[in-house]
């Protein structure tokens, strides 16, 4: 083993094939690359010196679990351990029972160090595949990790550490539900002044998810679940270089779980308190007029927020009014939809009711159109407190629920629902909370390491 200052010898065996790669690389981007095994080896160096250092420490040796006495010194033994850098390997006093009891081998040092008997793997290499199997397939994180830690990892192995850090990654979501539900306030997320003064945006949508079948086999048949979406952002205004103002996100937080509206409440209204929906200046909720989100609306933020029918499902609605009208493929129908869309866009949600009715009336309209159009002119008397269109834009409020189906896409199926992919319900659990812990910013305080950006 090389220590300390072996490791800074430019003379040393390991060193010397490193060196030269690096003289002999002819561009930058080789340059870069061949500075990186040289880096890992010096690591190594510098680690498996402390760890020397540590395993040399005189202490006093823990009970036996079995007699209770202090365990008696058997020697040393080798520790090995893949990490980041590449393989470690260090020796550390082991200690047995003094009566001969049947345990195993205890290592003081390890439990300091914060490694399990049975780990076979460093902590900071886990988290790293961790943070990589959130985001992409099993095979590839452990192709990374391979490349990073100079050790072949197997998908096998990323995959059994999953449910491990899904676990983790559940616990303090849990035991938040917990305390809201007998009434305690959650420890709000800091807010700098200038993101406390800006307007909150909430939004939810549902999509399906492609599940196992009964017993989590892989054989059988295709299982769809739904999955719900939740997004609360800070939204700010942006000039760009041309003088034009639009609407930013300057913060968003994102909440997800498998079953329907009754299972998002609750994790909405957790990150909801944490935002300090109390407390803002101005709450809007983005709604699609379904009838989950509009109790949604009614049971949690009835209060404190606005609710805001998204713009594109309003012109749905009225496109299908449009559609009943011989089809919508006259130039009269389609004229109308414009003219009704144009209103209900600049704030004449009115007019565009009056156009309903009035378009209800014409002579010769077949019965069988008058009861999508009586649908479409109820749904739009129904919000008609959530379509003050002209409003939303003069304080720079979205008028669509783009924000929330973009994070669907890029939190669920792009993971998820790709060719042939089908997993359990538990694993989806396990790796969407990975997914959330890494969306939000969330990782590395979660398991207590600090990653780099580019892990």
């Amino acid at each position: 083993m090389l220590g300390l200052s072996d490791s800074r010898r430019h003379d040393a065996p390991a060193v010397q094939p490193l060196r030269s790669t690096i003289a002999q690389a002819p561009t930058l981007a080789q340059l870069s690359l061949a500075v990186g095994p040289l880096a890992c080896v010096r690591a190594l160096h510098l680690i498996a010196y402390g760890l020397a250092a540590r395993a040399q420490r005189p202490g006093a040796w823990p009970p036996c679990p079995c007699c209770g006495r202090s365990l008696r010194r058997k020697g040393v033994a080798p520790r090995p351990l893949p990490s980041l850098f590449g393989p470690l390997r260090w020796r550390r006093r082991v200690g047995r029972c003094p009566h001969g009891g049947d345990i195993p081998q205890v290592a003081p040092c390890d439990e300091t160090l914060g490694g399990q008997p049975p780990q076979r793997t460093s902590g900071a290499l886990q988290c790293l595949g961790w943070a990589r199997a959130g985001f992409v397939p099993f095979a590839t994180a452990a192709r990374w990790l391979g490349g990073s830690g100079g050790d072949v990892v197997s998908p096998r192995a990323v995959w059994c550490w999953g449910p491990a850090a899904g676990c983790q990654a559940m616990e303090p979501l849990q035991e938040a539900l917990g305390a809201v539900a007998r009434g305690y306030e959650p420890t709000p997320e800091p807010l700098t002044a200038a993101q406390v003064a800006l307007p909150l945006a909430l939004g939810a949508e549902g999509v399906m998810m492609p599940c196992r079948s009964e017993g989590g086999q892989a054989q059988g048949k295709l299982r769809w679940r739904e999955l719900k979406v939740g997004v609360l952002a800070r939204l700010g205004q942006h000039r760009t270089r041309t003088g034009q103002v639009v609407t930013r996100r300057v913060q968003r937080r994102l909440v997800a779980g498998l079953g329907d509206m009754d299972a998002l409440t609750p994790r909405l209204w957790l990150a909801a308190l944490r935002q300090g929906i109390r407390s803002a200046p101005q709450v809007v909720w983005r709604r699609d007029g379904g009838r989950g989100v509009g109790r949604l609306d009614a049971e949690c933020f009835a209060g404190h927020a606005r609710g805001i029918l998204d713009l594109y499902h309003a012109a749905q609605q009225l496109g299908r009014g449009a559609a009943a009208w011989l089809d919508g493929r006259t130039p009269q129908a389609r004229r109308w939809f414009g003219w009704a869309r144009h209103r209900l866009r600049h704030g004449m949600p009115d007019g565009g009711r009056a156009d309903l009715t009035e378009a209800r009336d014409v002579e010769g309209l077949p019965e069988t159109a008058r009861e999508p159009w009586r649908i479409v002119y109820t749904y739009l008397s129904r919000h008609r407190e959530h379509i003050n269109y002209d409003m939303d834009t003069d304080v720079g409020l979205p008028l669509g629920s783009g924000m929330v189906e973009s994070a669907c896409k890029w939190l669920i199926q792009q993971r998820f629902k790709g060719g042939g992919r089908r997993g359990s319900e538990a694993g989806f659990n396990h790796l969407v909370h990975l997914r959330l812990a890494g969306g939000n910013g969330r990782f590395e305080t979660l398991f207590g390491l600090a990653l780099s950006p580019n892990s």
